[in-house]
């Protein structure tokens, strides 16, 4: 790993002393098998310890991490004849967002999601996976188009927030999101959305009206940053930690909400330690989701996810 988190600091030093006695026993003649067992059971109970019980802020870190997988990463591995399909037919096509057809299990699919950079080249073209409203409609695009050919619609979310920039704004950013709000509601086709790294505001929400909604374990979604939010809170930026322990930004939290639907497990230490597994972990959600909701007619599907959104939270009807 090349960034490491502070609460995993333990976990990573006890693996630098195991390797090191592997390394000395392999060198030498002395046998230091019972040792190295003894080290090996700490570094499981530790590691079920940390990553067992992980604090929000420490969820937070998770889903920012910088080697966290991204939208890309999982299509490679979940989708087979991926093609990606640029521009929004208005304006210009924004590498935020990626969008296209596939195949899943044999059968076609259309697939968008955010999409950050893997170094700081890639995240200046894709603007740190932050989209402008032409990534919207060139998603929305796609959308109408999959309803067109019975496709279903598989979304991965993994954004701080829309752009809000100056020219965003001018694009007409509040109106773009606002649109694929009120299309997806009643699309009529099935819909899964699958939170994958930080879901963030309406930048995220703009990709995650589906039929199901599941989130990675260490993912996290919410209407604002805890950054954002303590610095209206307590106008201190540097509260963040506490903002995210009283937001219930955290999947388990969102659960027990019922603001999504399923948890999907993660690899032990973060979806980063173990793509191919985490992918498989994924799959399994995912074909079981696309399974049920296929059974659906067009009018029950609109139903339940009316019946859906309309069960979350607390409203009263004037």
């Amino acid at each position: 790993m090349k960034q490491v988190l502070d609460f995993e600091k333990p976990v990573v030093n006890l693996k630098e002393k195991i390797a090191e006695l592997k390394k000395f026993t392999n060198d030498s003649e002395i046998d230091l098998s019972e040792e190295i067992a003894t080290l090996e059971e700490r570094l499981r109970v530790l590691e079920d310890d940390i990553y067992g019980n992980l604090k929000p802020w420490e969820r937070v870190q998770m889903a920012r991490h910088g080697e966290r997988p991204t939208t890309l990463d999982y299509i490679e591995r979940i989708f087979t004849d991926f093609i990606e399909f640029h521009g929004d037919r208005n304006f210009g096509d924004d590498a935020a967002i990626v969008a296209g057809i596939a195949f899943y299990k044999d059968k076609p699919i259309t697939v968008i999601g955010h999409q950050r950079g893997k170094d700081t080249k890639e995240n200046i073209r894709r603007n740190f996976g932050m989209p402008h409203p032409e990534g919207y409609r060139k998603a929305l695009r796609h959308m109408k188009q999959a309803e067109k050919f019975k496709r279903p619609i598989v979304c991965f979310i993994d954004t701080k927030g829309a752009y809000p920039g100056k020219a965003a704004e001018e694009r007409g950013q509040s109106e773009a999101i606002a649109r694929n709000l009120m299309e997806m509601a009643g699309l009529r086709v099935p819909i899964v959305c699958i939170v994958i790294g930080e879901g963030g505001s309406g930048g995220a929400l703009a990709l995650g009206v589906g039929d199901h909604v599941h989130m990675l374990e260490n993912s996290t979604y919410s209407v604002i940053s805890p950054e954002g939010a303590a610095s209206i809170l307590w106008k201190d930026a540097s509260l963040a930690k506490k903002a995210a322990e009283t937001m219930g930004i955290t999947s388990y939290e969102l659960k027990k909400l019922q603001v999504i639907d399923e948890i999907i497990p993660e690899p032990r230490g973060g979806a980063h330690r173990d793509v191919d597994e985490q992918s498989k972990f994924i799959d399994t959600v995912l074909s079981k989701s696309l399974q049920n909701l296929s059974q659906l007619n067009e009018e029950e599907l609109l139903e339940k996810r009316w019946e859906k959104y309309k069960q979350i939270g607390q409203f009263d009807i004037l």
